[in-house]
């Protein structure tokens, strides 16, 4: 039985990877780093801003200090927030998903995200308060895949993990909440079903997410 529902952020209400793709490419430049997109989607999506970095800079080689890294995630969150100014980056169907699984379950969110970026979205589409918390980056030990983001909303929530219920796009993300004892659902925002058969359902869009199908898992 689903006592509660935790949502990852990018990728699942927000289409905001190509917006973080495009900070880091911009960031990365100064280093003399490319990242080009199909690296991008293939290697790094669902890593905190940090693990990107740390993963991009031994990949090419390159030596970047702790001070470094914090640095570089700087940066990249003023350049997310410069983009972000300018566009709508809710996925279509996401607000009328977060009310009508609000009606029957409390929800949370565990997210590679920084946490100032979640609340700007949510607070500019009136989702604030559907929220019982965020988990961000930086706000556990280690990041998705990891599953402590996914252990820590669980405990926010107050229930067993076996009892809550993750949505995620990618196969990161799955991991993280099955490694944490969740179920999940996955939506196809981002991924082929054939790259999130780990998931206990999948869907084609936010729509398809509704109370019936949480009550089936």
């Amino acid at each position: 039985m689903i006592a509660a529902i935790v949502f990852d952020f990018d990728g699942v209400l927000a289409d905001s990877e190509p917006l973080h793709l495009s900070a880091f490419q911009e960031v990365l430049a100064s280093l003399g780093a490319a990242l080009p997109r199909e690296e991008y989607y293939a290697d790094y999506l669902g890593f905190d801003d940090a693990g990107v970095f740390r993963a991009v800079a031994e990949a090419r080689g390159l030596t970047v200090s702790t001070a470094g890294i914090q640095a570089l995630v700087a940066e990249k969150a003023r350049t997310m927030e410069s983009l972000m100014g300018h566009v709508d980056v809710l996925y279509p169907g996401a607000r009328d998903c977060v009310r009508r699984l609000a009606s029957t379950w409390p929800l949370g969110i565990a997210s590679g995200a920084l946490r100032h970026e979640i609340e700007a979205v949510l607070a500019q589409h009136d989702l604030s308060a559907l929220f019982r918390f965020i988990v961000a980056a930086g706000e556990t030990a280690a990041s998705k895949p990891a599953p402590d983001p996914y252990r820590r909303a669980a405990a926010l929530h107050g229930v067993d993990p076996s009892e809550c219920l993750a949505i995620e796009d990618s196969r990161w993300g799955i991991e993280s909440a099955k490694a944490a004892g969740l179920s999940c659902v996955a939506v196809t925002h981002t991924y082929s079903v054939s790259e999130l058969l780990d998931a206990d359902a999948i869907v084609g869009s936010l729509a398809e997410l509704t109370p019936d199908l949480v009550r089936s898992l």
